[in-house]
């Protein structure tokens, strides 16, 4: 069975690219077209009054969508911004400090570029005092964090790795020690929303979830969205005027929060992502898509293209996840994976490299034909 139809707006718009990164800029199904349509129609027919549509209804029904994918049952825990790198910043902010001095900050070196550079940008400055721990070994890694957590204020590590594509067991561990007065725990689910089946679920009890739409939710830019455990950081420092409470009883020029997670929310934003992603989960609906279906046909395609890379140069690469993994993507460590990666891109082939890491991301446009044209293309490689 081939999905191409959902994506043909796409897919046309490139004939000749065969699109191997869907875990990087995932291509957009033709619902985003429809999504981004009704977002202008909407401003031009309804102008000022469209905010009351937005936040009113599909503001509601965007946070419905999230809280059911993450299981937590706690749509009014899920607040939106333009990306995950907003609420890195309001976090840093409001997240309480313990002990006199900057931030503590606990992550791993296996975290994606929007921590990574933000965390050692601010070590550099003396805003936060930054511990980074290896994420290998894998298995012991939640352990480990939890172990040197009693002096960190805040704990971010990602669900499933970027570089890698490794998941992270044993979360709880982390979630048993994260409390409102410290430390916070932040899990980063960019490459695990919409692509890992098992919920995080009870993590969301006491841990901050960070995601996005540009990658498995199909959406693009736009929608980065946050889980906030309830208790956690009742007045954020940094706010905008969407998080405004209107409580008749606070005294004249108090400022006034909301009580659930809009109390992290920013000001104006463009509304026209949570349209698209709207109109992505109602095309699965109707497809019969679960997040459970998709990965089960991704990770047959991952077999499949492993298994075609016997005899080409690529097979001489370390596998860093086995292709059963819930990674949409297969990650190949060699010292030629940029030069591999290059040599691909000028067939038309799009894959990206990390380091010396080339990754192959497969998604839900993607088909046998597509393995074997990918495998044609690597058996020419040197």
């Amino acid at each position: 069975m081939s999905f191409k139809h959902l994506f043909t707006r796409s897919l046309s718009a490139a004939p000749g690219r065969l699109h191997m990164a869907a875990h990087s800029h995932h291509l957009w199904p033709d619902a985003s077209f429809a999504g981004q349509v009704e977002c202008w129609e909407d401003a031009a027919r309804l102008a000022d009054r469209k905010w009351d549509r937005v936040m009113g209804e599909l503001w509601p029904e965007a946070q419905a969508e999230v809280a059911a994918e993450l299981g937590s049952g706690r749509p009014d825990a899920i607040v939106f911004a333009a990306n995950t790198h907003d609420f890195i910043i309001r976090l840093w902010a409001a997240a309480p400090r313990r002990t006199p001095g900057p931030l503590r900050v606990l992550t791993t070196s296996g975290e994606f570029h929007s921590a990574r550079r933000q965390f050692a940008r601010w070590a550099e400055s003396g805003d936060i005092a930054l511990d980074v721990l290896p994420p290998e070994p894998y298995d012991t890694l939640a352990e480990r964090l939890a172990a040197r957590a009693g002096e960190a204020d805040l704990v971010m590590v990602s669900q499933l790795m970027f570089g890698t594509g490794r998941l992270v067991p044993g979360l709880d561990a982390l979630a048993a020690i994260a409390s409102p007065q410290g430390p916070w725990v932040v899990i980063d689910g960019y490459h695990s929303f919409m692509a890992v089946p098992e919920p995080p679920g009870a993590l969301g009890k006491s841990c901050f979830f960070l995601a996005g739409g540009y990658k498995y939710a199909m959406s693009g830019e736009g929608l980065g969205l946050m889980h906030c455990p309830p208790g956690f950081g009742p007045r954020p420092p940094i706010t905008g005027w969407y998080a405004e409470f209107e409580d008749l009883t606070l005294p004249p020029g108090q400022v006034g929060y909301a009580p659930d997670a809009m109390r992290f929310m920013g000001a104006t934003f463009d509304p026209s992502a949570l349209y698209r992603f709207l109109h992505i989960r109602r095309m699965l609906a109707s497809e019969g898509l679960t997040t459970a279906r998709i990965s089960e046909r991704v990770r047959g395609l991952k077999q499949r293209l492993a298994d075609s890379l016997a005899g080409t140069p690529l097979c001489a690469s370390d596998l860093l996840d086995p292709p059963s993994g819930p990674a949409r993507f297969l990650a190949l460590r060699h010292p030629k994976a940029a030069e591999w990666q290059q040599a691909l891109m000028a067939q038309d082939c799009v894959t990206d490299v990390r380091g010396d890491v080339l990754r192959i991301g497969l998604g839900l446009y993607h088909d046998d034909a597509d393995l074997e044209r990918f495998a044609d293309l690597a058996a020419d490689l040197s």
